[in-house]
């Protein structure tokens, strides 16, 4: 693993906020008509809004799961803008010179991006802190990085999922602002599971205008996908199609490249 605090400069990170600034993220829900809620759960809307780029991993579409959960998982989305490109490019050759060759697939970029937007959300005129996450696993190959803006996080690294006895903190530590943190290698990836515990709340808040919520942190989440894992909207299946119309229909309204995948 590597942890580097203060690896996104000032500069750095002024460009990437004004280049989210354009995005507008979206409130999906876990499952839909096509992958429906296991017995006796309810369909419930994840914690916090996201955003993707590279490709778009529709929480109710499953994600992305090899070896069987490969096909339409990954719908197209936009390019990562240049300063986020610029700064990817060097996450990846650290990774190349620290990591060893076993560790990192054949063909391995990072080409998706995950953007979690942590903090509190208006619920029943009451605000509820709901920035966390749960254990689980990405499956996709290869190191994963993320880099971390605003409030610091408690981010673990436990021995199973749930949170029954079972799950145990194996490692721990606090994600900074601007910080960047990369793991990989079976331990890490396949063998343990990793949580987000507790955002801390010490006055940091983003205007990034979502309603009903407060944004005190900002994660963005790099990974690979092989590229013909990635499916355009208009090659998905019928079902799956109709399942996420509404979410592609909605990032339209700001966003040139889905009205042009629409159309």
């Amino acid at each position: 693993m590597i942890y580097e605090p203060g690896y996104v400069k000032p500069h750095e990170k002024q460009l990437i906020m004004k280049e989210l600034a354009a995005l507008r993220p979206i409130w999906e829900m876990r499952f839909s008509d096509s992958n429906p809620p296991p017995e006796g759960q309810d369909n419930r809307q994840l914690l916090r809004p996201v955003y993707w780029l590279g490709n778009w991993q529709f929480a109710c579409l499953n994600y992305y799961h090899p070896p069987k959960g490969i096909y339409n998982r990954c719908v197209d989305a936009e390019p990562f803008p240049p300063t986020m490109a610029r700064l990817v490019i060097k996450i990846e050759d650290l990774i190349r010179n620290h990591f060893p060759a076993r560790d990192i697939p054949h063909g391995w970029e990072l080409n998706t991006c995950l953007i979690n937007y942590y903090g509190s959300k208006l619920i029943d005129g009451k605000w509820q802190d709901v920035a966390r996450v749960g254990e689980h696993k990405d499956f996709e190959p290869g190191p994963v990085a993320s880099i971390s803006f605003g409030e610091r996080a408690f981010f673990q690294f436990v021995t199973s999922e749930g949170r029954g006895a079972d799950s145990k903190p194996v490692m721990s530590q606090w994600l900074e602002d601007s910080s960047l943190q990369v793991f990989g290698g079976d331990r890490l990836k396949k063998h343990l599971f990793h949580r987000v515990q507790r955002v801390e709340s010490k006055g940091t808040e983003f205007d990034f205008k979502i309603e009903n919520f407060k944004t005190r942190r900002l994660n963005f989440t790099f990974r690979f996908v092989p590229r013909d894992h990635f499916v355009a909207f208009s090659r998905l299946p019928e079902n799956l199609r109709q399942d996420v119309r509404p979410y592609v229909e909605e990032l339209a309204k700001n966003s040139t490249f889905f009205q042009q995948q629409l159309s």
